[in-house]
């Protein structure tokens, strides 16, 4: 299934998301956040479905929203369309987090501005060794959107946070690996095959223990203590009681590897 703007591939219990707008480096219109967004929506309550690779077309990942259209929008139309055009990166960037099943980021050439801020949204990046990340937003006189601030305050350290943020410094794939935000580099013109074949090995896990792994893991920074206790008992017992877990606990006993689906 295929529309503009935005491909969709499946790979057995992979889905695969490619941003398509290789004119603009894949720059991320209101129409591509709403087709994204859906698509992420439709994934999560597929159970065909165990992981996503999100990309761009081409040689970029996305060079975020196209500053020619926003600096028209600024000349003709009121606040309120530029609210709704933010609104659409703004579900995109729920999307990404609400949507159980993880996403791979596979990162080439530039993720800028909205396209840093929707990377760092993802689960998990594999970025190509010659990516450059950069928050570019002051360049043009404005702050990061997209959820843009809060992925990043959680990501880095604060004054790294600060750097990039304040000074629209950019920043390499090996810079930001060691810091623990791309978890794999990988050789230019491979993220891609990476990122698939990943993803290809977590789609074949536990799908629903990964997804409740996945929400106890964004939900901690604004838990405190207590109630992360109480929410991972509940869910532990979500597993362990139900079909994933008989398989798991069987598997074990039995030594040999599980099989969770099929």
């Amino acid at each position: 299934m295929s529309a503009p703007g935005v491909n969709q591939t499946r790979h057995g219990r992979v889905l695969e998301l490619e941003m398509s707008n290789p004119a603009t480096r894949n720059a991320l219109t209101p129409d591509t956040s709403r087709l994204l967004t859906r698509a992420l929506r439709l994934a999560n309550d597929d159970e065909g479905i165990g992981s996503i690779v999100l990309r761009g077309h081409g040689e970029h990942f996305c060079s975020g929203g196209n500053v020619k259209s926003l600096a028209e929008m600024r000349a003709n139309e009121p606040r309120q369309a530029l609210f709704e055009r933010i609104n659409a990166v703004n579900e995109l960037a729920r999307a990404l987090r609400g949507t159980a099943k993880p996403v791979i980021a596979a990162v080439e050439g530039h993720a800028a501005g909205a396209g840093f801020s929707i990377a760092l949204g993802c689960d998990l990046i594999v970025a190509a060794e010659d990516a450059v990340f950069t928050m570019a937003y002051v360049k043009i006189g404005v702050n990061p959107d997209g959820g843009g601030t809060w992925f990043l305050a959680r990501a880095v350290p604060p004054h790294l946070a600060s750097e990039l943020a304040l000074s629209a410094a950019p920043v390499s794939a090996s810079r930001l690996a060691a810091h623990g935000v791309v978890n794999r580099v990988v050789a230019p013109g491979q993220a891609r095959a990476e990122a698939l074949a990943w993803a290809a090995t977590i789609a074949e896990g536990a799908t629903q223990a990964i997804g409740r792994t996945k929400r106890l893991l964004w939900e901690a920074v604004s838990q405190d203590l207590a109630r992360q206790l109480d929410r991972e008992r509940e869910s532990f017992a979500d597993g362990m009681y139900g079909a994933e877990g008989a398989e798991g606990f069987s598997a074990f006993i039995e030594k040999r590897k599980p099989r969770f689906h099929g």
